[in-house]
């Protein structure tokens, strides 16, 4: 009969596998992790809490808040339009490091949907970005204060690019150019936060919330560089107005064919007392060029209705009724 003997591992040599080392936290954060913490890390310091005030019907104050970020050292910052509209032009600004600051509205755009407030103190600024860098699909971090929850961070990507998005003042209206999509949650009170690429520069400004997974922010791009720089100079942003409403409309297909071209802008209606109506301008007119530029649709036209327009004749190049002509036309300023 055989006996077995039990052998100890002491005596086999034979060991049991050592516990595998339990990573650190450095180590258990993913690639993704690591982008998303180190944006916040870099950018919370610099966007804030706004708190406003704004008069009603019958008196009454009713209060708001929003979301602000820091662009200068020396305390200006960026905002939505909205956030201020109809306030008394100051606020408070509260920051992630307990701060509790006083502010000032510089300047508003409302149709750009941006305005500028100035801080009475030295704070972190953040880098700005250039949204024209953007692709479909990239990695964009979302920083604001929705409902009030102060340094919220989500994340998400770029869904879509060149959106528009339509906004007005008490007189005007028009289309924000650019605008990106992303499916980073927003909320009531993102509205002039921060939208961050991976390297924590700022390219957008959060301003809409256009359904579930559906955010929108206004780019940080040459043309909207202008603008914060013109509020932050001048407290406004000046825009050229000819007076017309009209749409895309493609053109006759000889014309086409003769300036390689296919569409352009047609008359729709003339504003009474207009630089149009005075240049002679008539509903169903193609405007095909302003200024010696090719203008396809409206956002061409909006794009050259500039301050340095004001008050400049300019050369429109127009078709209507099987020939084409040039028209001078005197852009005065837009009222907004």
């Amino acid at each position: 009969m055989t006996h077995l003997r039990l052998v100890r591992a002491e005596e086999s040599g034979n060991h049991p596998p050592a516990a595998a080392p339990v990573p650190t936290e450095a180590e258990a954060l993913d690639a993704y992790s690591r982008v998303v913490t180190n944006v916040a890390e870099r950018l919370s310091p610099s966007v804030a809490n706004l708190r406003v005030s704004r008069r009603v019907r019958g008196g009454r104050r009713l209060d708001g808040a929003g979301s602000g970020v820091v662009v200068t050292p020396d305390g200006f910052m960026l905002t939505s339009a909205h956030v201020v509209d109809r306030t008394d032009g100051a606020g408070q600004a509260s920051f992630v490091d307990g701060r509790e600051l006083e502010f000032e509205l510089v300047g508003s755009d409302p149709l750009s949907d941006l305005a500028v407030l100035r801080l009475e103190s030295d704070v972190t600024a953040a880098e700005l970005g250039d949204a024209e860098n953007l692709r479909v699909g990239q990695l964009v971090v979302a920083i604001g204060n929705p409902h009030g929850f102060a340094g919220s961070v989500t994340a998400g990507v770029v869904s879509a690019l060149g959106r528009s998005l339509p906004v007005q003042s008490r007189r005007q209206w028009r289309l924000v150019e650019n605008v990106i999509q992303t499916d980073a949650a927003l909320n009531p009170g993102n509205s002039g936060g921060a939208l961050s690429d991976g390297q924590g520069r700022v390219v957008g400004i959060n301003t809409a919330v256009a359904g579930v997974g559906l955010g929108l922010a206004v780019p940080i791009d040459y043309a909207t560089r202008k603008i914060i720089g013109s509020l932050m100079s001048e407290g406004r942003f000046r825009r050229a107005y000819i007076g017309i409403a009209g749409g895309s409309r493609p053109l006759p297909p000889r014309l086409a064919q003769q300036i390689s071209r296919d569409t352009a802008i047609e008359v729709v209606e003339i504003v009474d007392g207009s630089p149009a109506q005075a240049a002679g301008l008539r509903p169903e007119d193609l405007i095909l060029e302003v200024d010696g530029k090719a203008v396809d649709g409206v956002d061409d036209l909006q794009r050259l209705m500039v301050g340095d327009l004001i008050g400049r004749t300019v050369d429109v190049t127009v078709h209507r009724n099987g020939r084409s002509f040039s028209a001078e036309l005197t852009p005065v300023e837009l009222e907004v």
